[in-house]
C-alpha cells in the first residue's frame, strides 16, 4: 500500500472519528428525546460511514481485491438509519413525548388519530 492511500484511510478514520464523537455527545447532551434522536441519525450514520468506507480501502489494497463487504454494510446503514429514526419519532408522537416548547410547529406533532380529515 502506498502513502497516498493510507493518508486517504487516515482521512477518512478521523473524518468519521470525528462524527461518532459529534452524534455521541449529541445523544447525551440534547434536552428532548426528538433532538437526541437527530444527532445519532446524522452524524453517527456519517461517522460510520467513513469508517466503513476507510476499511473497505484498506483491505481492497492490502487483499489485491475489492472488499465488497465493507461497502454493503455502508449501504444498508444508510437505508434503514433514516427509515428507524423516522419510526421512532412517529412512535414518540403517538406516545405523546412532548417536544420542547420552544419547537416550532408543535401544533403539527398531533397524533394521527387527533387529526381531523381535511375537507374536500
Amino acid at each position: 500500500m502506498n502513502a497516498v492511500t493510507e493518508w486517504i484511510v487516515v482521512a477518512l478514520l478521523l473524518l468519521g472519528s470525528i462524527f461518532l464523537l459529534v452524534g455521541s455527545i449529541g445523544l447525551a447532551r440534547l434536552p428532548d428525546f426528538f433532538t437526541r434522536l437527530h444527532a445519532p441519525t446524522k452524524a453517527s450514520t456519517l461517522g460510520i460511514g467513513g469508517v466503513l468506507i476507510a476499511s473497505c480501502i484498506y483491505f481492497s489494497f492490502d487483499q489485491n481485491g475489492l472488499s465488497v463487504k465493507e461497502l454493503v454494510i455502508t449501504l444498508f446503514l444508510l437505508i434503514t438509519a433514516p427509515i428507524t429514526a423516522h419510526m421512532l419519532a412517529k412512535a414518540a408522537l403517538h406516545q405523546d413525548s412532548p417536544p420542547l416548547e420552544r419547537t416550532r410547529n408543535a401544533d403539527l406533532t398531533a397524533t394521527a388519530k387527533d387529526r381531523e380529515n381535511p375537507t374536500q
